[in-house]
């Protein structure tokens, strides 16, 4: 092509134009937060989070609206691999996320929130039990949401002590959220005058047969056989004893980690009886159910647990702050926002009112649910009776014996 007057002018309008629109989307990048949603979209894990977390924090996007800035979201599957969970959140703060939530898998939320810590990025785990994550490995930069350890060995591990369930075998899924869980529920066991009469640990997330391990545990002769899993291995163990007829002699399951979603899979049949705890059930409240009526149109066969509930409440959180704060915060130091975080009390439909921990830890109370017989179930997914429920200042480890080392700096 010739070089021209006419050439020249109508390439300085087009680079003009370009310009225009480059600044216009710095602008709009720099008025806007980016949230990372990482979890099991595919393994063990998918149903109890996944594509349900991803839709719960759309739905607490769309509910918060416009409110002068902008919010984008992207998501990933982490594949329950540490170093997978490791380059993806490295590769997203470098690339502008603002803040990583759900994160399931102990081994992964751990190993991200570090990254967290490193980058001075925020985290908000409401995929991964271990309670770690506000004890020896918190970090001023994470939260952690929804559930903890602690609180199910507290909940469902103490409420079947006192039924006189006091020798327990353990069938432990082998990575830091199956030894957090057997830990913490070994201790409950043993102050209530309870016996630990064996263990085995089993790959994660490689085993799909239990049967073994199963054998094992009826070889020690316990009163309860404590599953410290989760996902499909719950699933597995479960629908596995039930074809061994342990429970008719006399042996009773303690599923320490339940969702709803893993009752659904169970089927009442088999599930009924079994006892868990969570701190979210779509049925609890008219808050709850509202919450519930609104998510489902994006979440088709499926009903939200308290990981789910818990992006969903989180994200809320986060945009609040956001707002009260300003994006810049919010793109700055993730210790000086998660303290903002901290400092504003919680509210949403999913949890009702609560707060903040110094620590990270999420405050709200938990309930011990029965599931149903199936002559009990009135409606889908009615599947649960409410036994008992720990006021959220007594649902988890009490502040002074986490040993979270930020606070004594």
């Amino acid at each position: 092509m010739s070089l021209n007057r006419r050439t020249l002018l109508a390439a300085g309008t087009t680079y003009g134009g370009f310009a225009a629109f480059t600044r216009r989307a710095r602008a709009q990048a720099a008025n806007t937060v980016k949230i990372g949603v990482m979890n099991d979209m595919s393994g063990t894990y998918k149903d109890n989070t996944g594509p349900g977390s991803l839709a719960c924090t759309q739905q607490a996007i769309a509910e918060f609206g416009n409110q002068g800035f902008g919010v984008d979201l992207i998501f990933a599957d982490h594949q329950n691999k540490p170093d997978v969970g490791v380059s993806l959140a490295r590769q997203w703060y470098d690339q502008g996320v603002d803040m990583i939530l759900d994160i399931p898998t102990s081994s992964v939320g751990l190993a991200v929130q570090n990254v967290g810590r490193e980058k001075n990025k925020i985290t908000i785990n409401s995929g991964s039990a271990t309670s770690d994550l506000t004890g020896a490995q918190c970090a001023p930069t994470g939260l952690h949401w929804s559930y903890d350890t602690y609180m199910l060995a507290k909940s469902t591990g103490g409420a079947t002590v006192k039924a006189g369930g006091d020798t327990w075998f353990f069938i432990t899924a082998d990575y830091a959220f199956g030894h957090a869980l057997e830990r913490d529920t070994s201790n409950f066991v043993k102050s209530a005058g309870g016996k630990v009469v064996g263990s085995v640990r089993t790959p994660f997330p490689a085993t799909t047969d239990f049967s073994s391990f199963l054998v094992q545990a009826q070889a020690a002769r316990p009163k309860v056989i404590g599953f410290a899993n989760a996902g499909s291995d719950t699933i597995n163990c479960v629908k596995q004893a039930a074809e061994f007829g342990i429970t008719k002699r006399g042996v009773k399951l303690a599923s320490l980690l339940m969702f709803i979603t893993d009752v659904h899979s169970i089927g009442l049949s088999t599930g009924q009886g079994l006892i868990c705890s969570e701190t979210f059930y779509w049925d609890l409240n008219d808050r709850t159910r509202a919450f519930t009526k609104r998510v489902l149109p994006k979440m088709p066969n499926l009903y939200p647990n308290m990981i789910h509930a818990g992006c969903y409440s989180a994200t809320l959180h986060y945009l609040k702050t956001v707002q009260q704060a300003g994006v810049a915060a919010a793109k700055g130091s993730g210790t000086e926002f998660v303290a903002r975080m901290k400092a504003i009390p919680t509210d949403d439909d999913a949890f009702g009112p609560g707060s903040i921990r110094a620590d990270g830890r999420k405050l709200c109370p938990s309930y011990l649910f029965e599931v149903k017989k199936p002559e009990e179930s009135k409606a889908p997914w009615d599947y649960y009776k409410l036994l008992q429920t720990t006021p959220a200042d007594e649902a988890f480890r009490p502040l002074a014996e986490g040993g979270c080392g930020f606070l004594k700096s």
